[in-house]
């Protein structure tokens, strides 16, 4: 998709290529899946993208424009579980996007990729999803043109899907981990270097939960805090630690697991790349300090919330954590699975093979539009990589799947650098890594580090399904491909 480094030049081609433009698009993708005529929408919204204003460097500092849904950063919407809902998107930007309801298993033709699944949305247009949520969990929502622009400037939603059968926590709070690309004065670096995208990626030295650099929480002494905590940030892998309290993990990627005391995972963290979440119960103490939360990752810790103690819970419990109920998601047969392997490398002409659809692929002929194309190559799966620069032709699928069937994929990774890869459309098992230090859960995005193989399996449900990293600019630089499921 686009590298960040080029931005204004194609939001002043979007805008005037955009003149007039209103209306809504409806599905036309040129894909295989075809929504249910039964969906019957029980809740209705309308997302529009726009600018507005936020005091990132400080009350006293100046004001940043950023993008964000409906004028609210980190725009929240909570639906109950089994919510059809109906989501209108209107693009009030000068560039085109879209919308990606990322983790949520949906029809393809609302999965929100350009040319695979949807046409761009371009400024002044609308398209409208239909989405199902039968998942309960912590998800979140993004687009799928400009990611590292646009979500570079704050372009995210939360999306909670709540389920009447969680046990009743005491207190909640959704944290959001970002950082910033800005000046002294609030204006936005370039999103993307070139040295940073063929790397780790390029980093934000503004790091904020919530758009503020410390949130002050509170909950009642001996009470159960639930917290889910999101990485929306574009480059930044980090390591999720707590202090002062009994903390569980309860969750990855809004999929219950039995919960793992976060004491006993690998020096107590929980390793998380860009757009990966997780759901930790914390029992506050009946006396004592402060619960603080934070990024162990560098020698520089990032303590990003503090709890502190307001009142005292009426009851407090005895024993255990509360556990949430478990997930009720497609089983794969793993001893009838299918075996494929991907490798995650870095691209060099040798490496990428130049290959493109059959001519009587219905999508031979479709192109990528050159807003959601980047710059350069750095990157590659399977010695393939996503088009970029000229380059505008879809690649043939990495692989071809049917529908209701088991895979087992190996992911591995020979580069330098973590990627956080994320298969969309599909909650997948984790089902170990060659460094053993994962836990087997469900997750719709798996780190894999450098030298590491991690396999996974799934169930394939019908349609399109793009594959790639989530550091948005290997993503936007070759790190993706696609399924086809038919």
């Amino acid at each position: 998709m686009t590298a960040g480094a080029a931005i204004s030049r194609r939001a002043l081609l979007a805008a005037g290529a955009a003149v007039g433009i209103g209306g809504t698009l409806m599905p036309a993708r040129t894909g295989l899946a075809r929504v249910p005529a039964a969906f019957e929408p029980t809740q209705r919204l309308t997302l529009s993208a726009g600018e507005t204003e936020l005091r990132l460097l400080g009350p006293d500092r100046p004001a940043t424009r950023i993008y964000a849904y409906d004028g609210d950063q980190f725009r929240l919407v909570r639906v109950p579980r089994g919510t059809r809902l109906e989501a209108r998107f209107e693009n009030g930007l000068s560039e085109a996007s879209t919308v990606h309801f990322h983790g949520i298993r949906m029809p393809n033709e609302y999965d929100g990729v350009p040319t695979l699944t949807q046409p761009v949305v371009q400024p002044g247009g609308s398209f409208t999803y239909r989405i199902p949520f039968d998942d309960p969990g912590t998800f979140f929502f993004h687009p799928h043109c400009d990611e590292t622009g646009q979500a570079g400037r704050g372009l995210v939603g939360v999306l909670l899907v709540e389920d009447p059968r969680d046990p009743a926590f005491d207190t909640e709070h959704v944290l959001c981990l970002k950082d910033w690309r800005l000046d002294d004065r609030g204006g936005f670096l370039p999103m993307s270097e070139p040295d940073g995208a063929a790397k780790a990626g390029t980093f934000g030295a503004t790091r904020t939960v919530n758009g503020r650099v410390h949130l002050d929480l509170t909950a009642p002494a001996g009470g159960d805090v639930r917290l889910r905590i999101l990485n929306v940030d574009s480059t930044r892998v980090m390591d999720i630690g707590v202090e002062g309290a009994e903390a569980w993990l309860i969750a990855i990627d809004g999929h219950a697991l039995p919960p793992v005391p976060m004491d006993t995972l690998p020096d107590g963290i929980w390793r998380m790349g860009p757009a990966q979440r997780i759901d930790v119960q914390v029992r506050m103490p009946m006396e004592g300090g402060p619960v603080t939360i934070g990024d162990y990752r560098a020698s520089d810790v990032f303590t990003f919330a503090t709890i502190a103690a307001a009142g005292r819970v009426r009851r407090p419990r005895r024993g255990g954590p509360l556990a949430l109920p478990p997930p009720k998601l497609p089983l794969p047969d793993l001893k009838a699975a299918e075996f494929h392997s991907f490798t995650l490398q870095q691209a060099t002409d040798a490496a990428v093979k130049d290959t493109g659809l059959p001519p009587e692929d219905p999508l031979a002929k479709a192109l990528i539009d050159s807003l959601c194309v980047g710059g350069a190559t750095y990157w590659s799966i399977a010695q393939q990589s996503w088009p970029t620069g000229e380059a505008r032709h879809l690649p043939p699928p990495l692989a071809r799947m049917e529908a209701g069937k088991s895979y087992r994929i190996e992911i591995k990774n020979e580069t330098r650098y973590p990627h956080p890869v994320h298969l969309h459309g599909h909650a997948f098992a984790v089902l170990g890594s060659s460094k053993g230090r994962l836990p087997k859960h469900f997750a719709d995005t798996v780190l894999t580090q450098p030298g590491e193989a991690v396999e996974i399996a799934f169930v394939a449900a019908p349609g399109d399904w793009v594959f790639h990293c989530h550091i948005l600019e290997h993503m936007e630089t070759g790190m993706m491909g696609w399924f086809r499921v038919v």
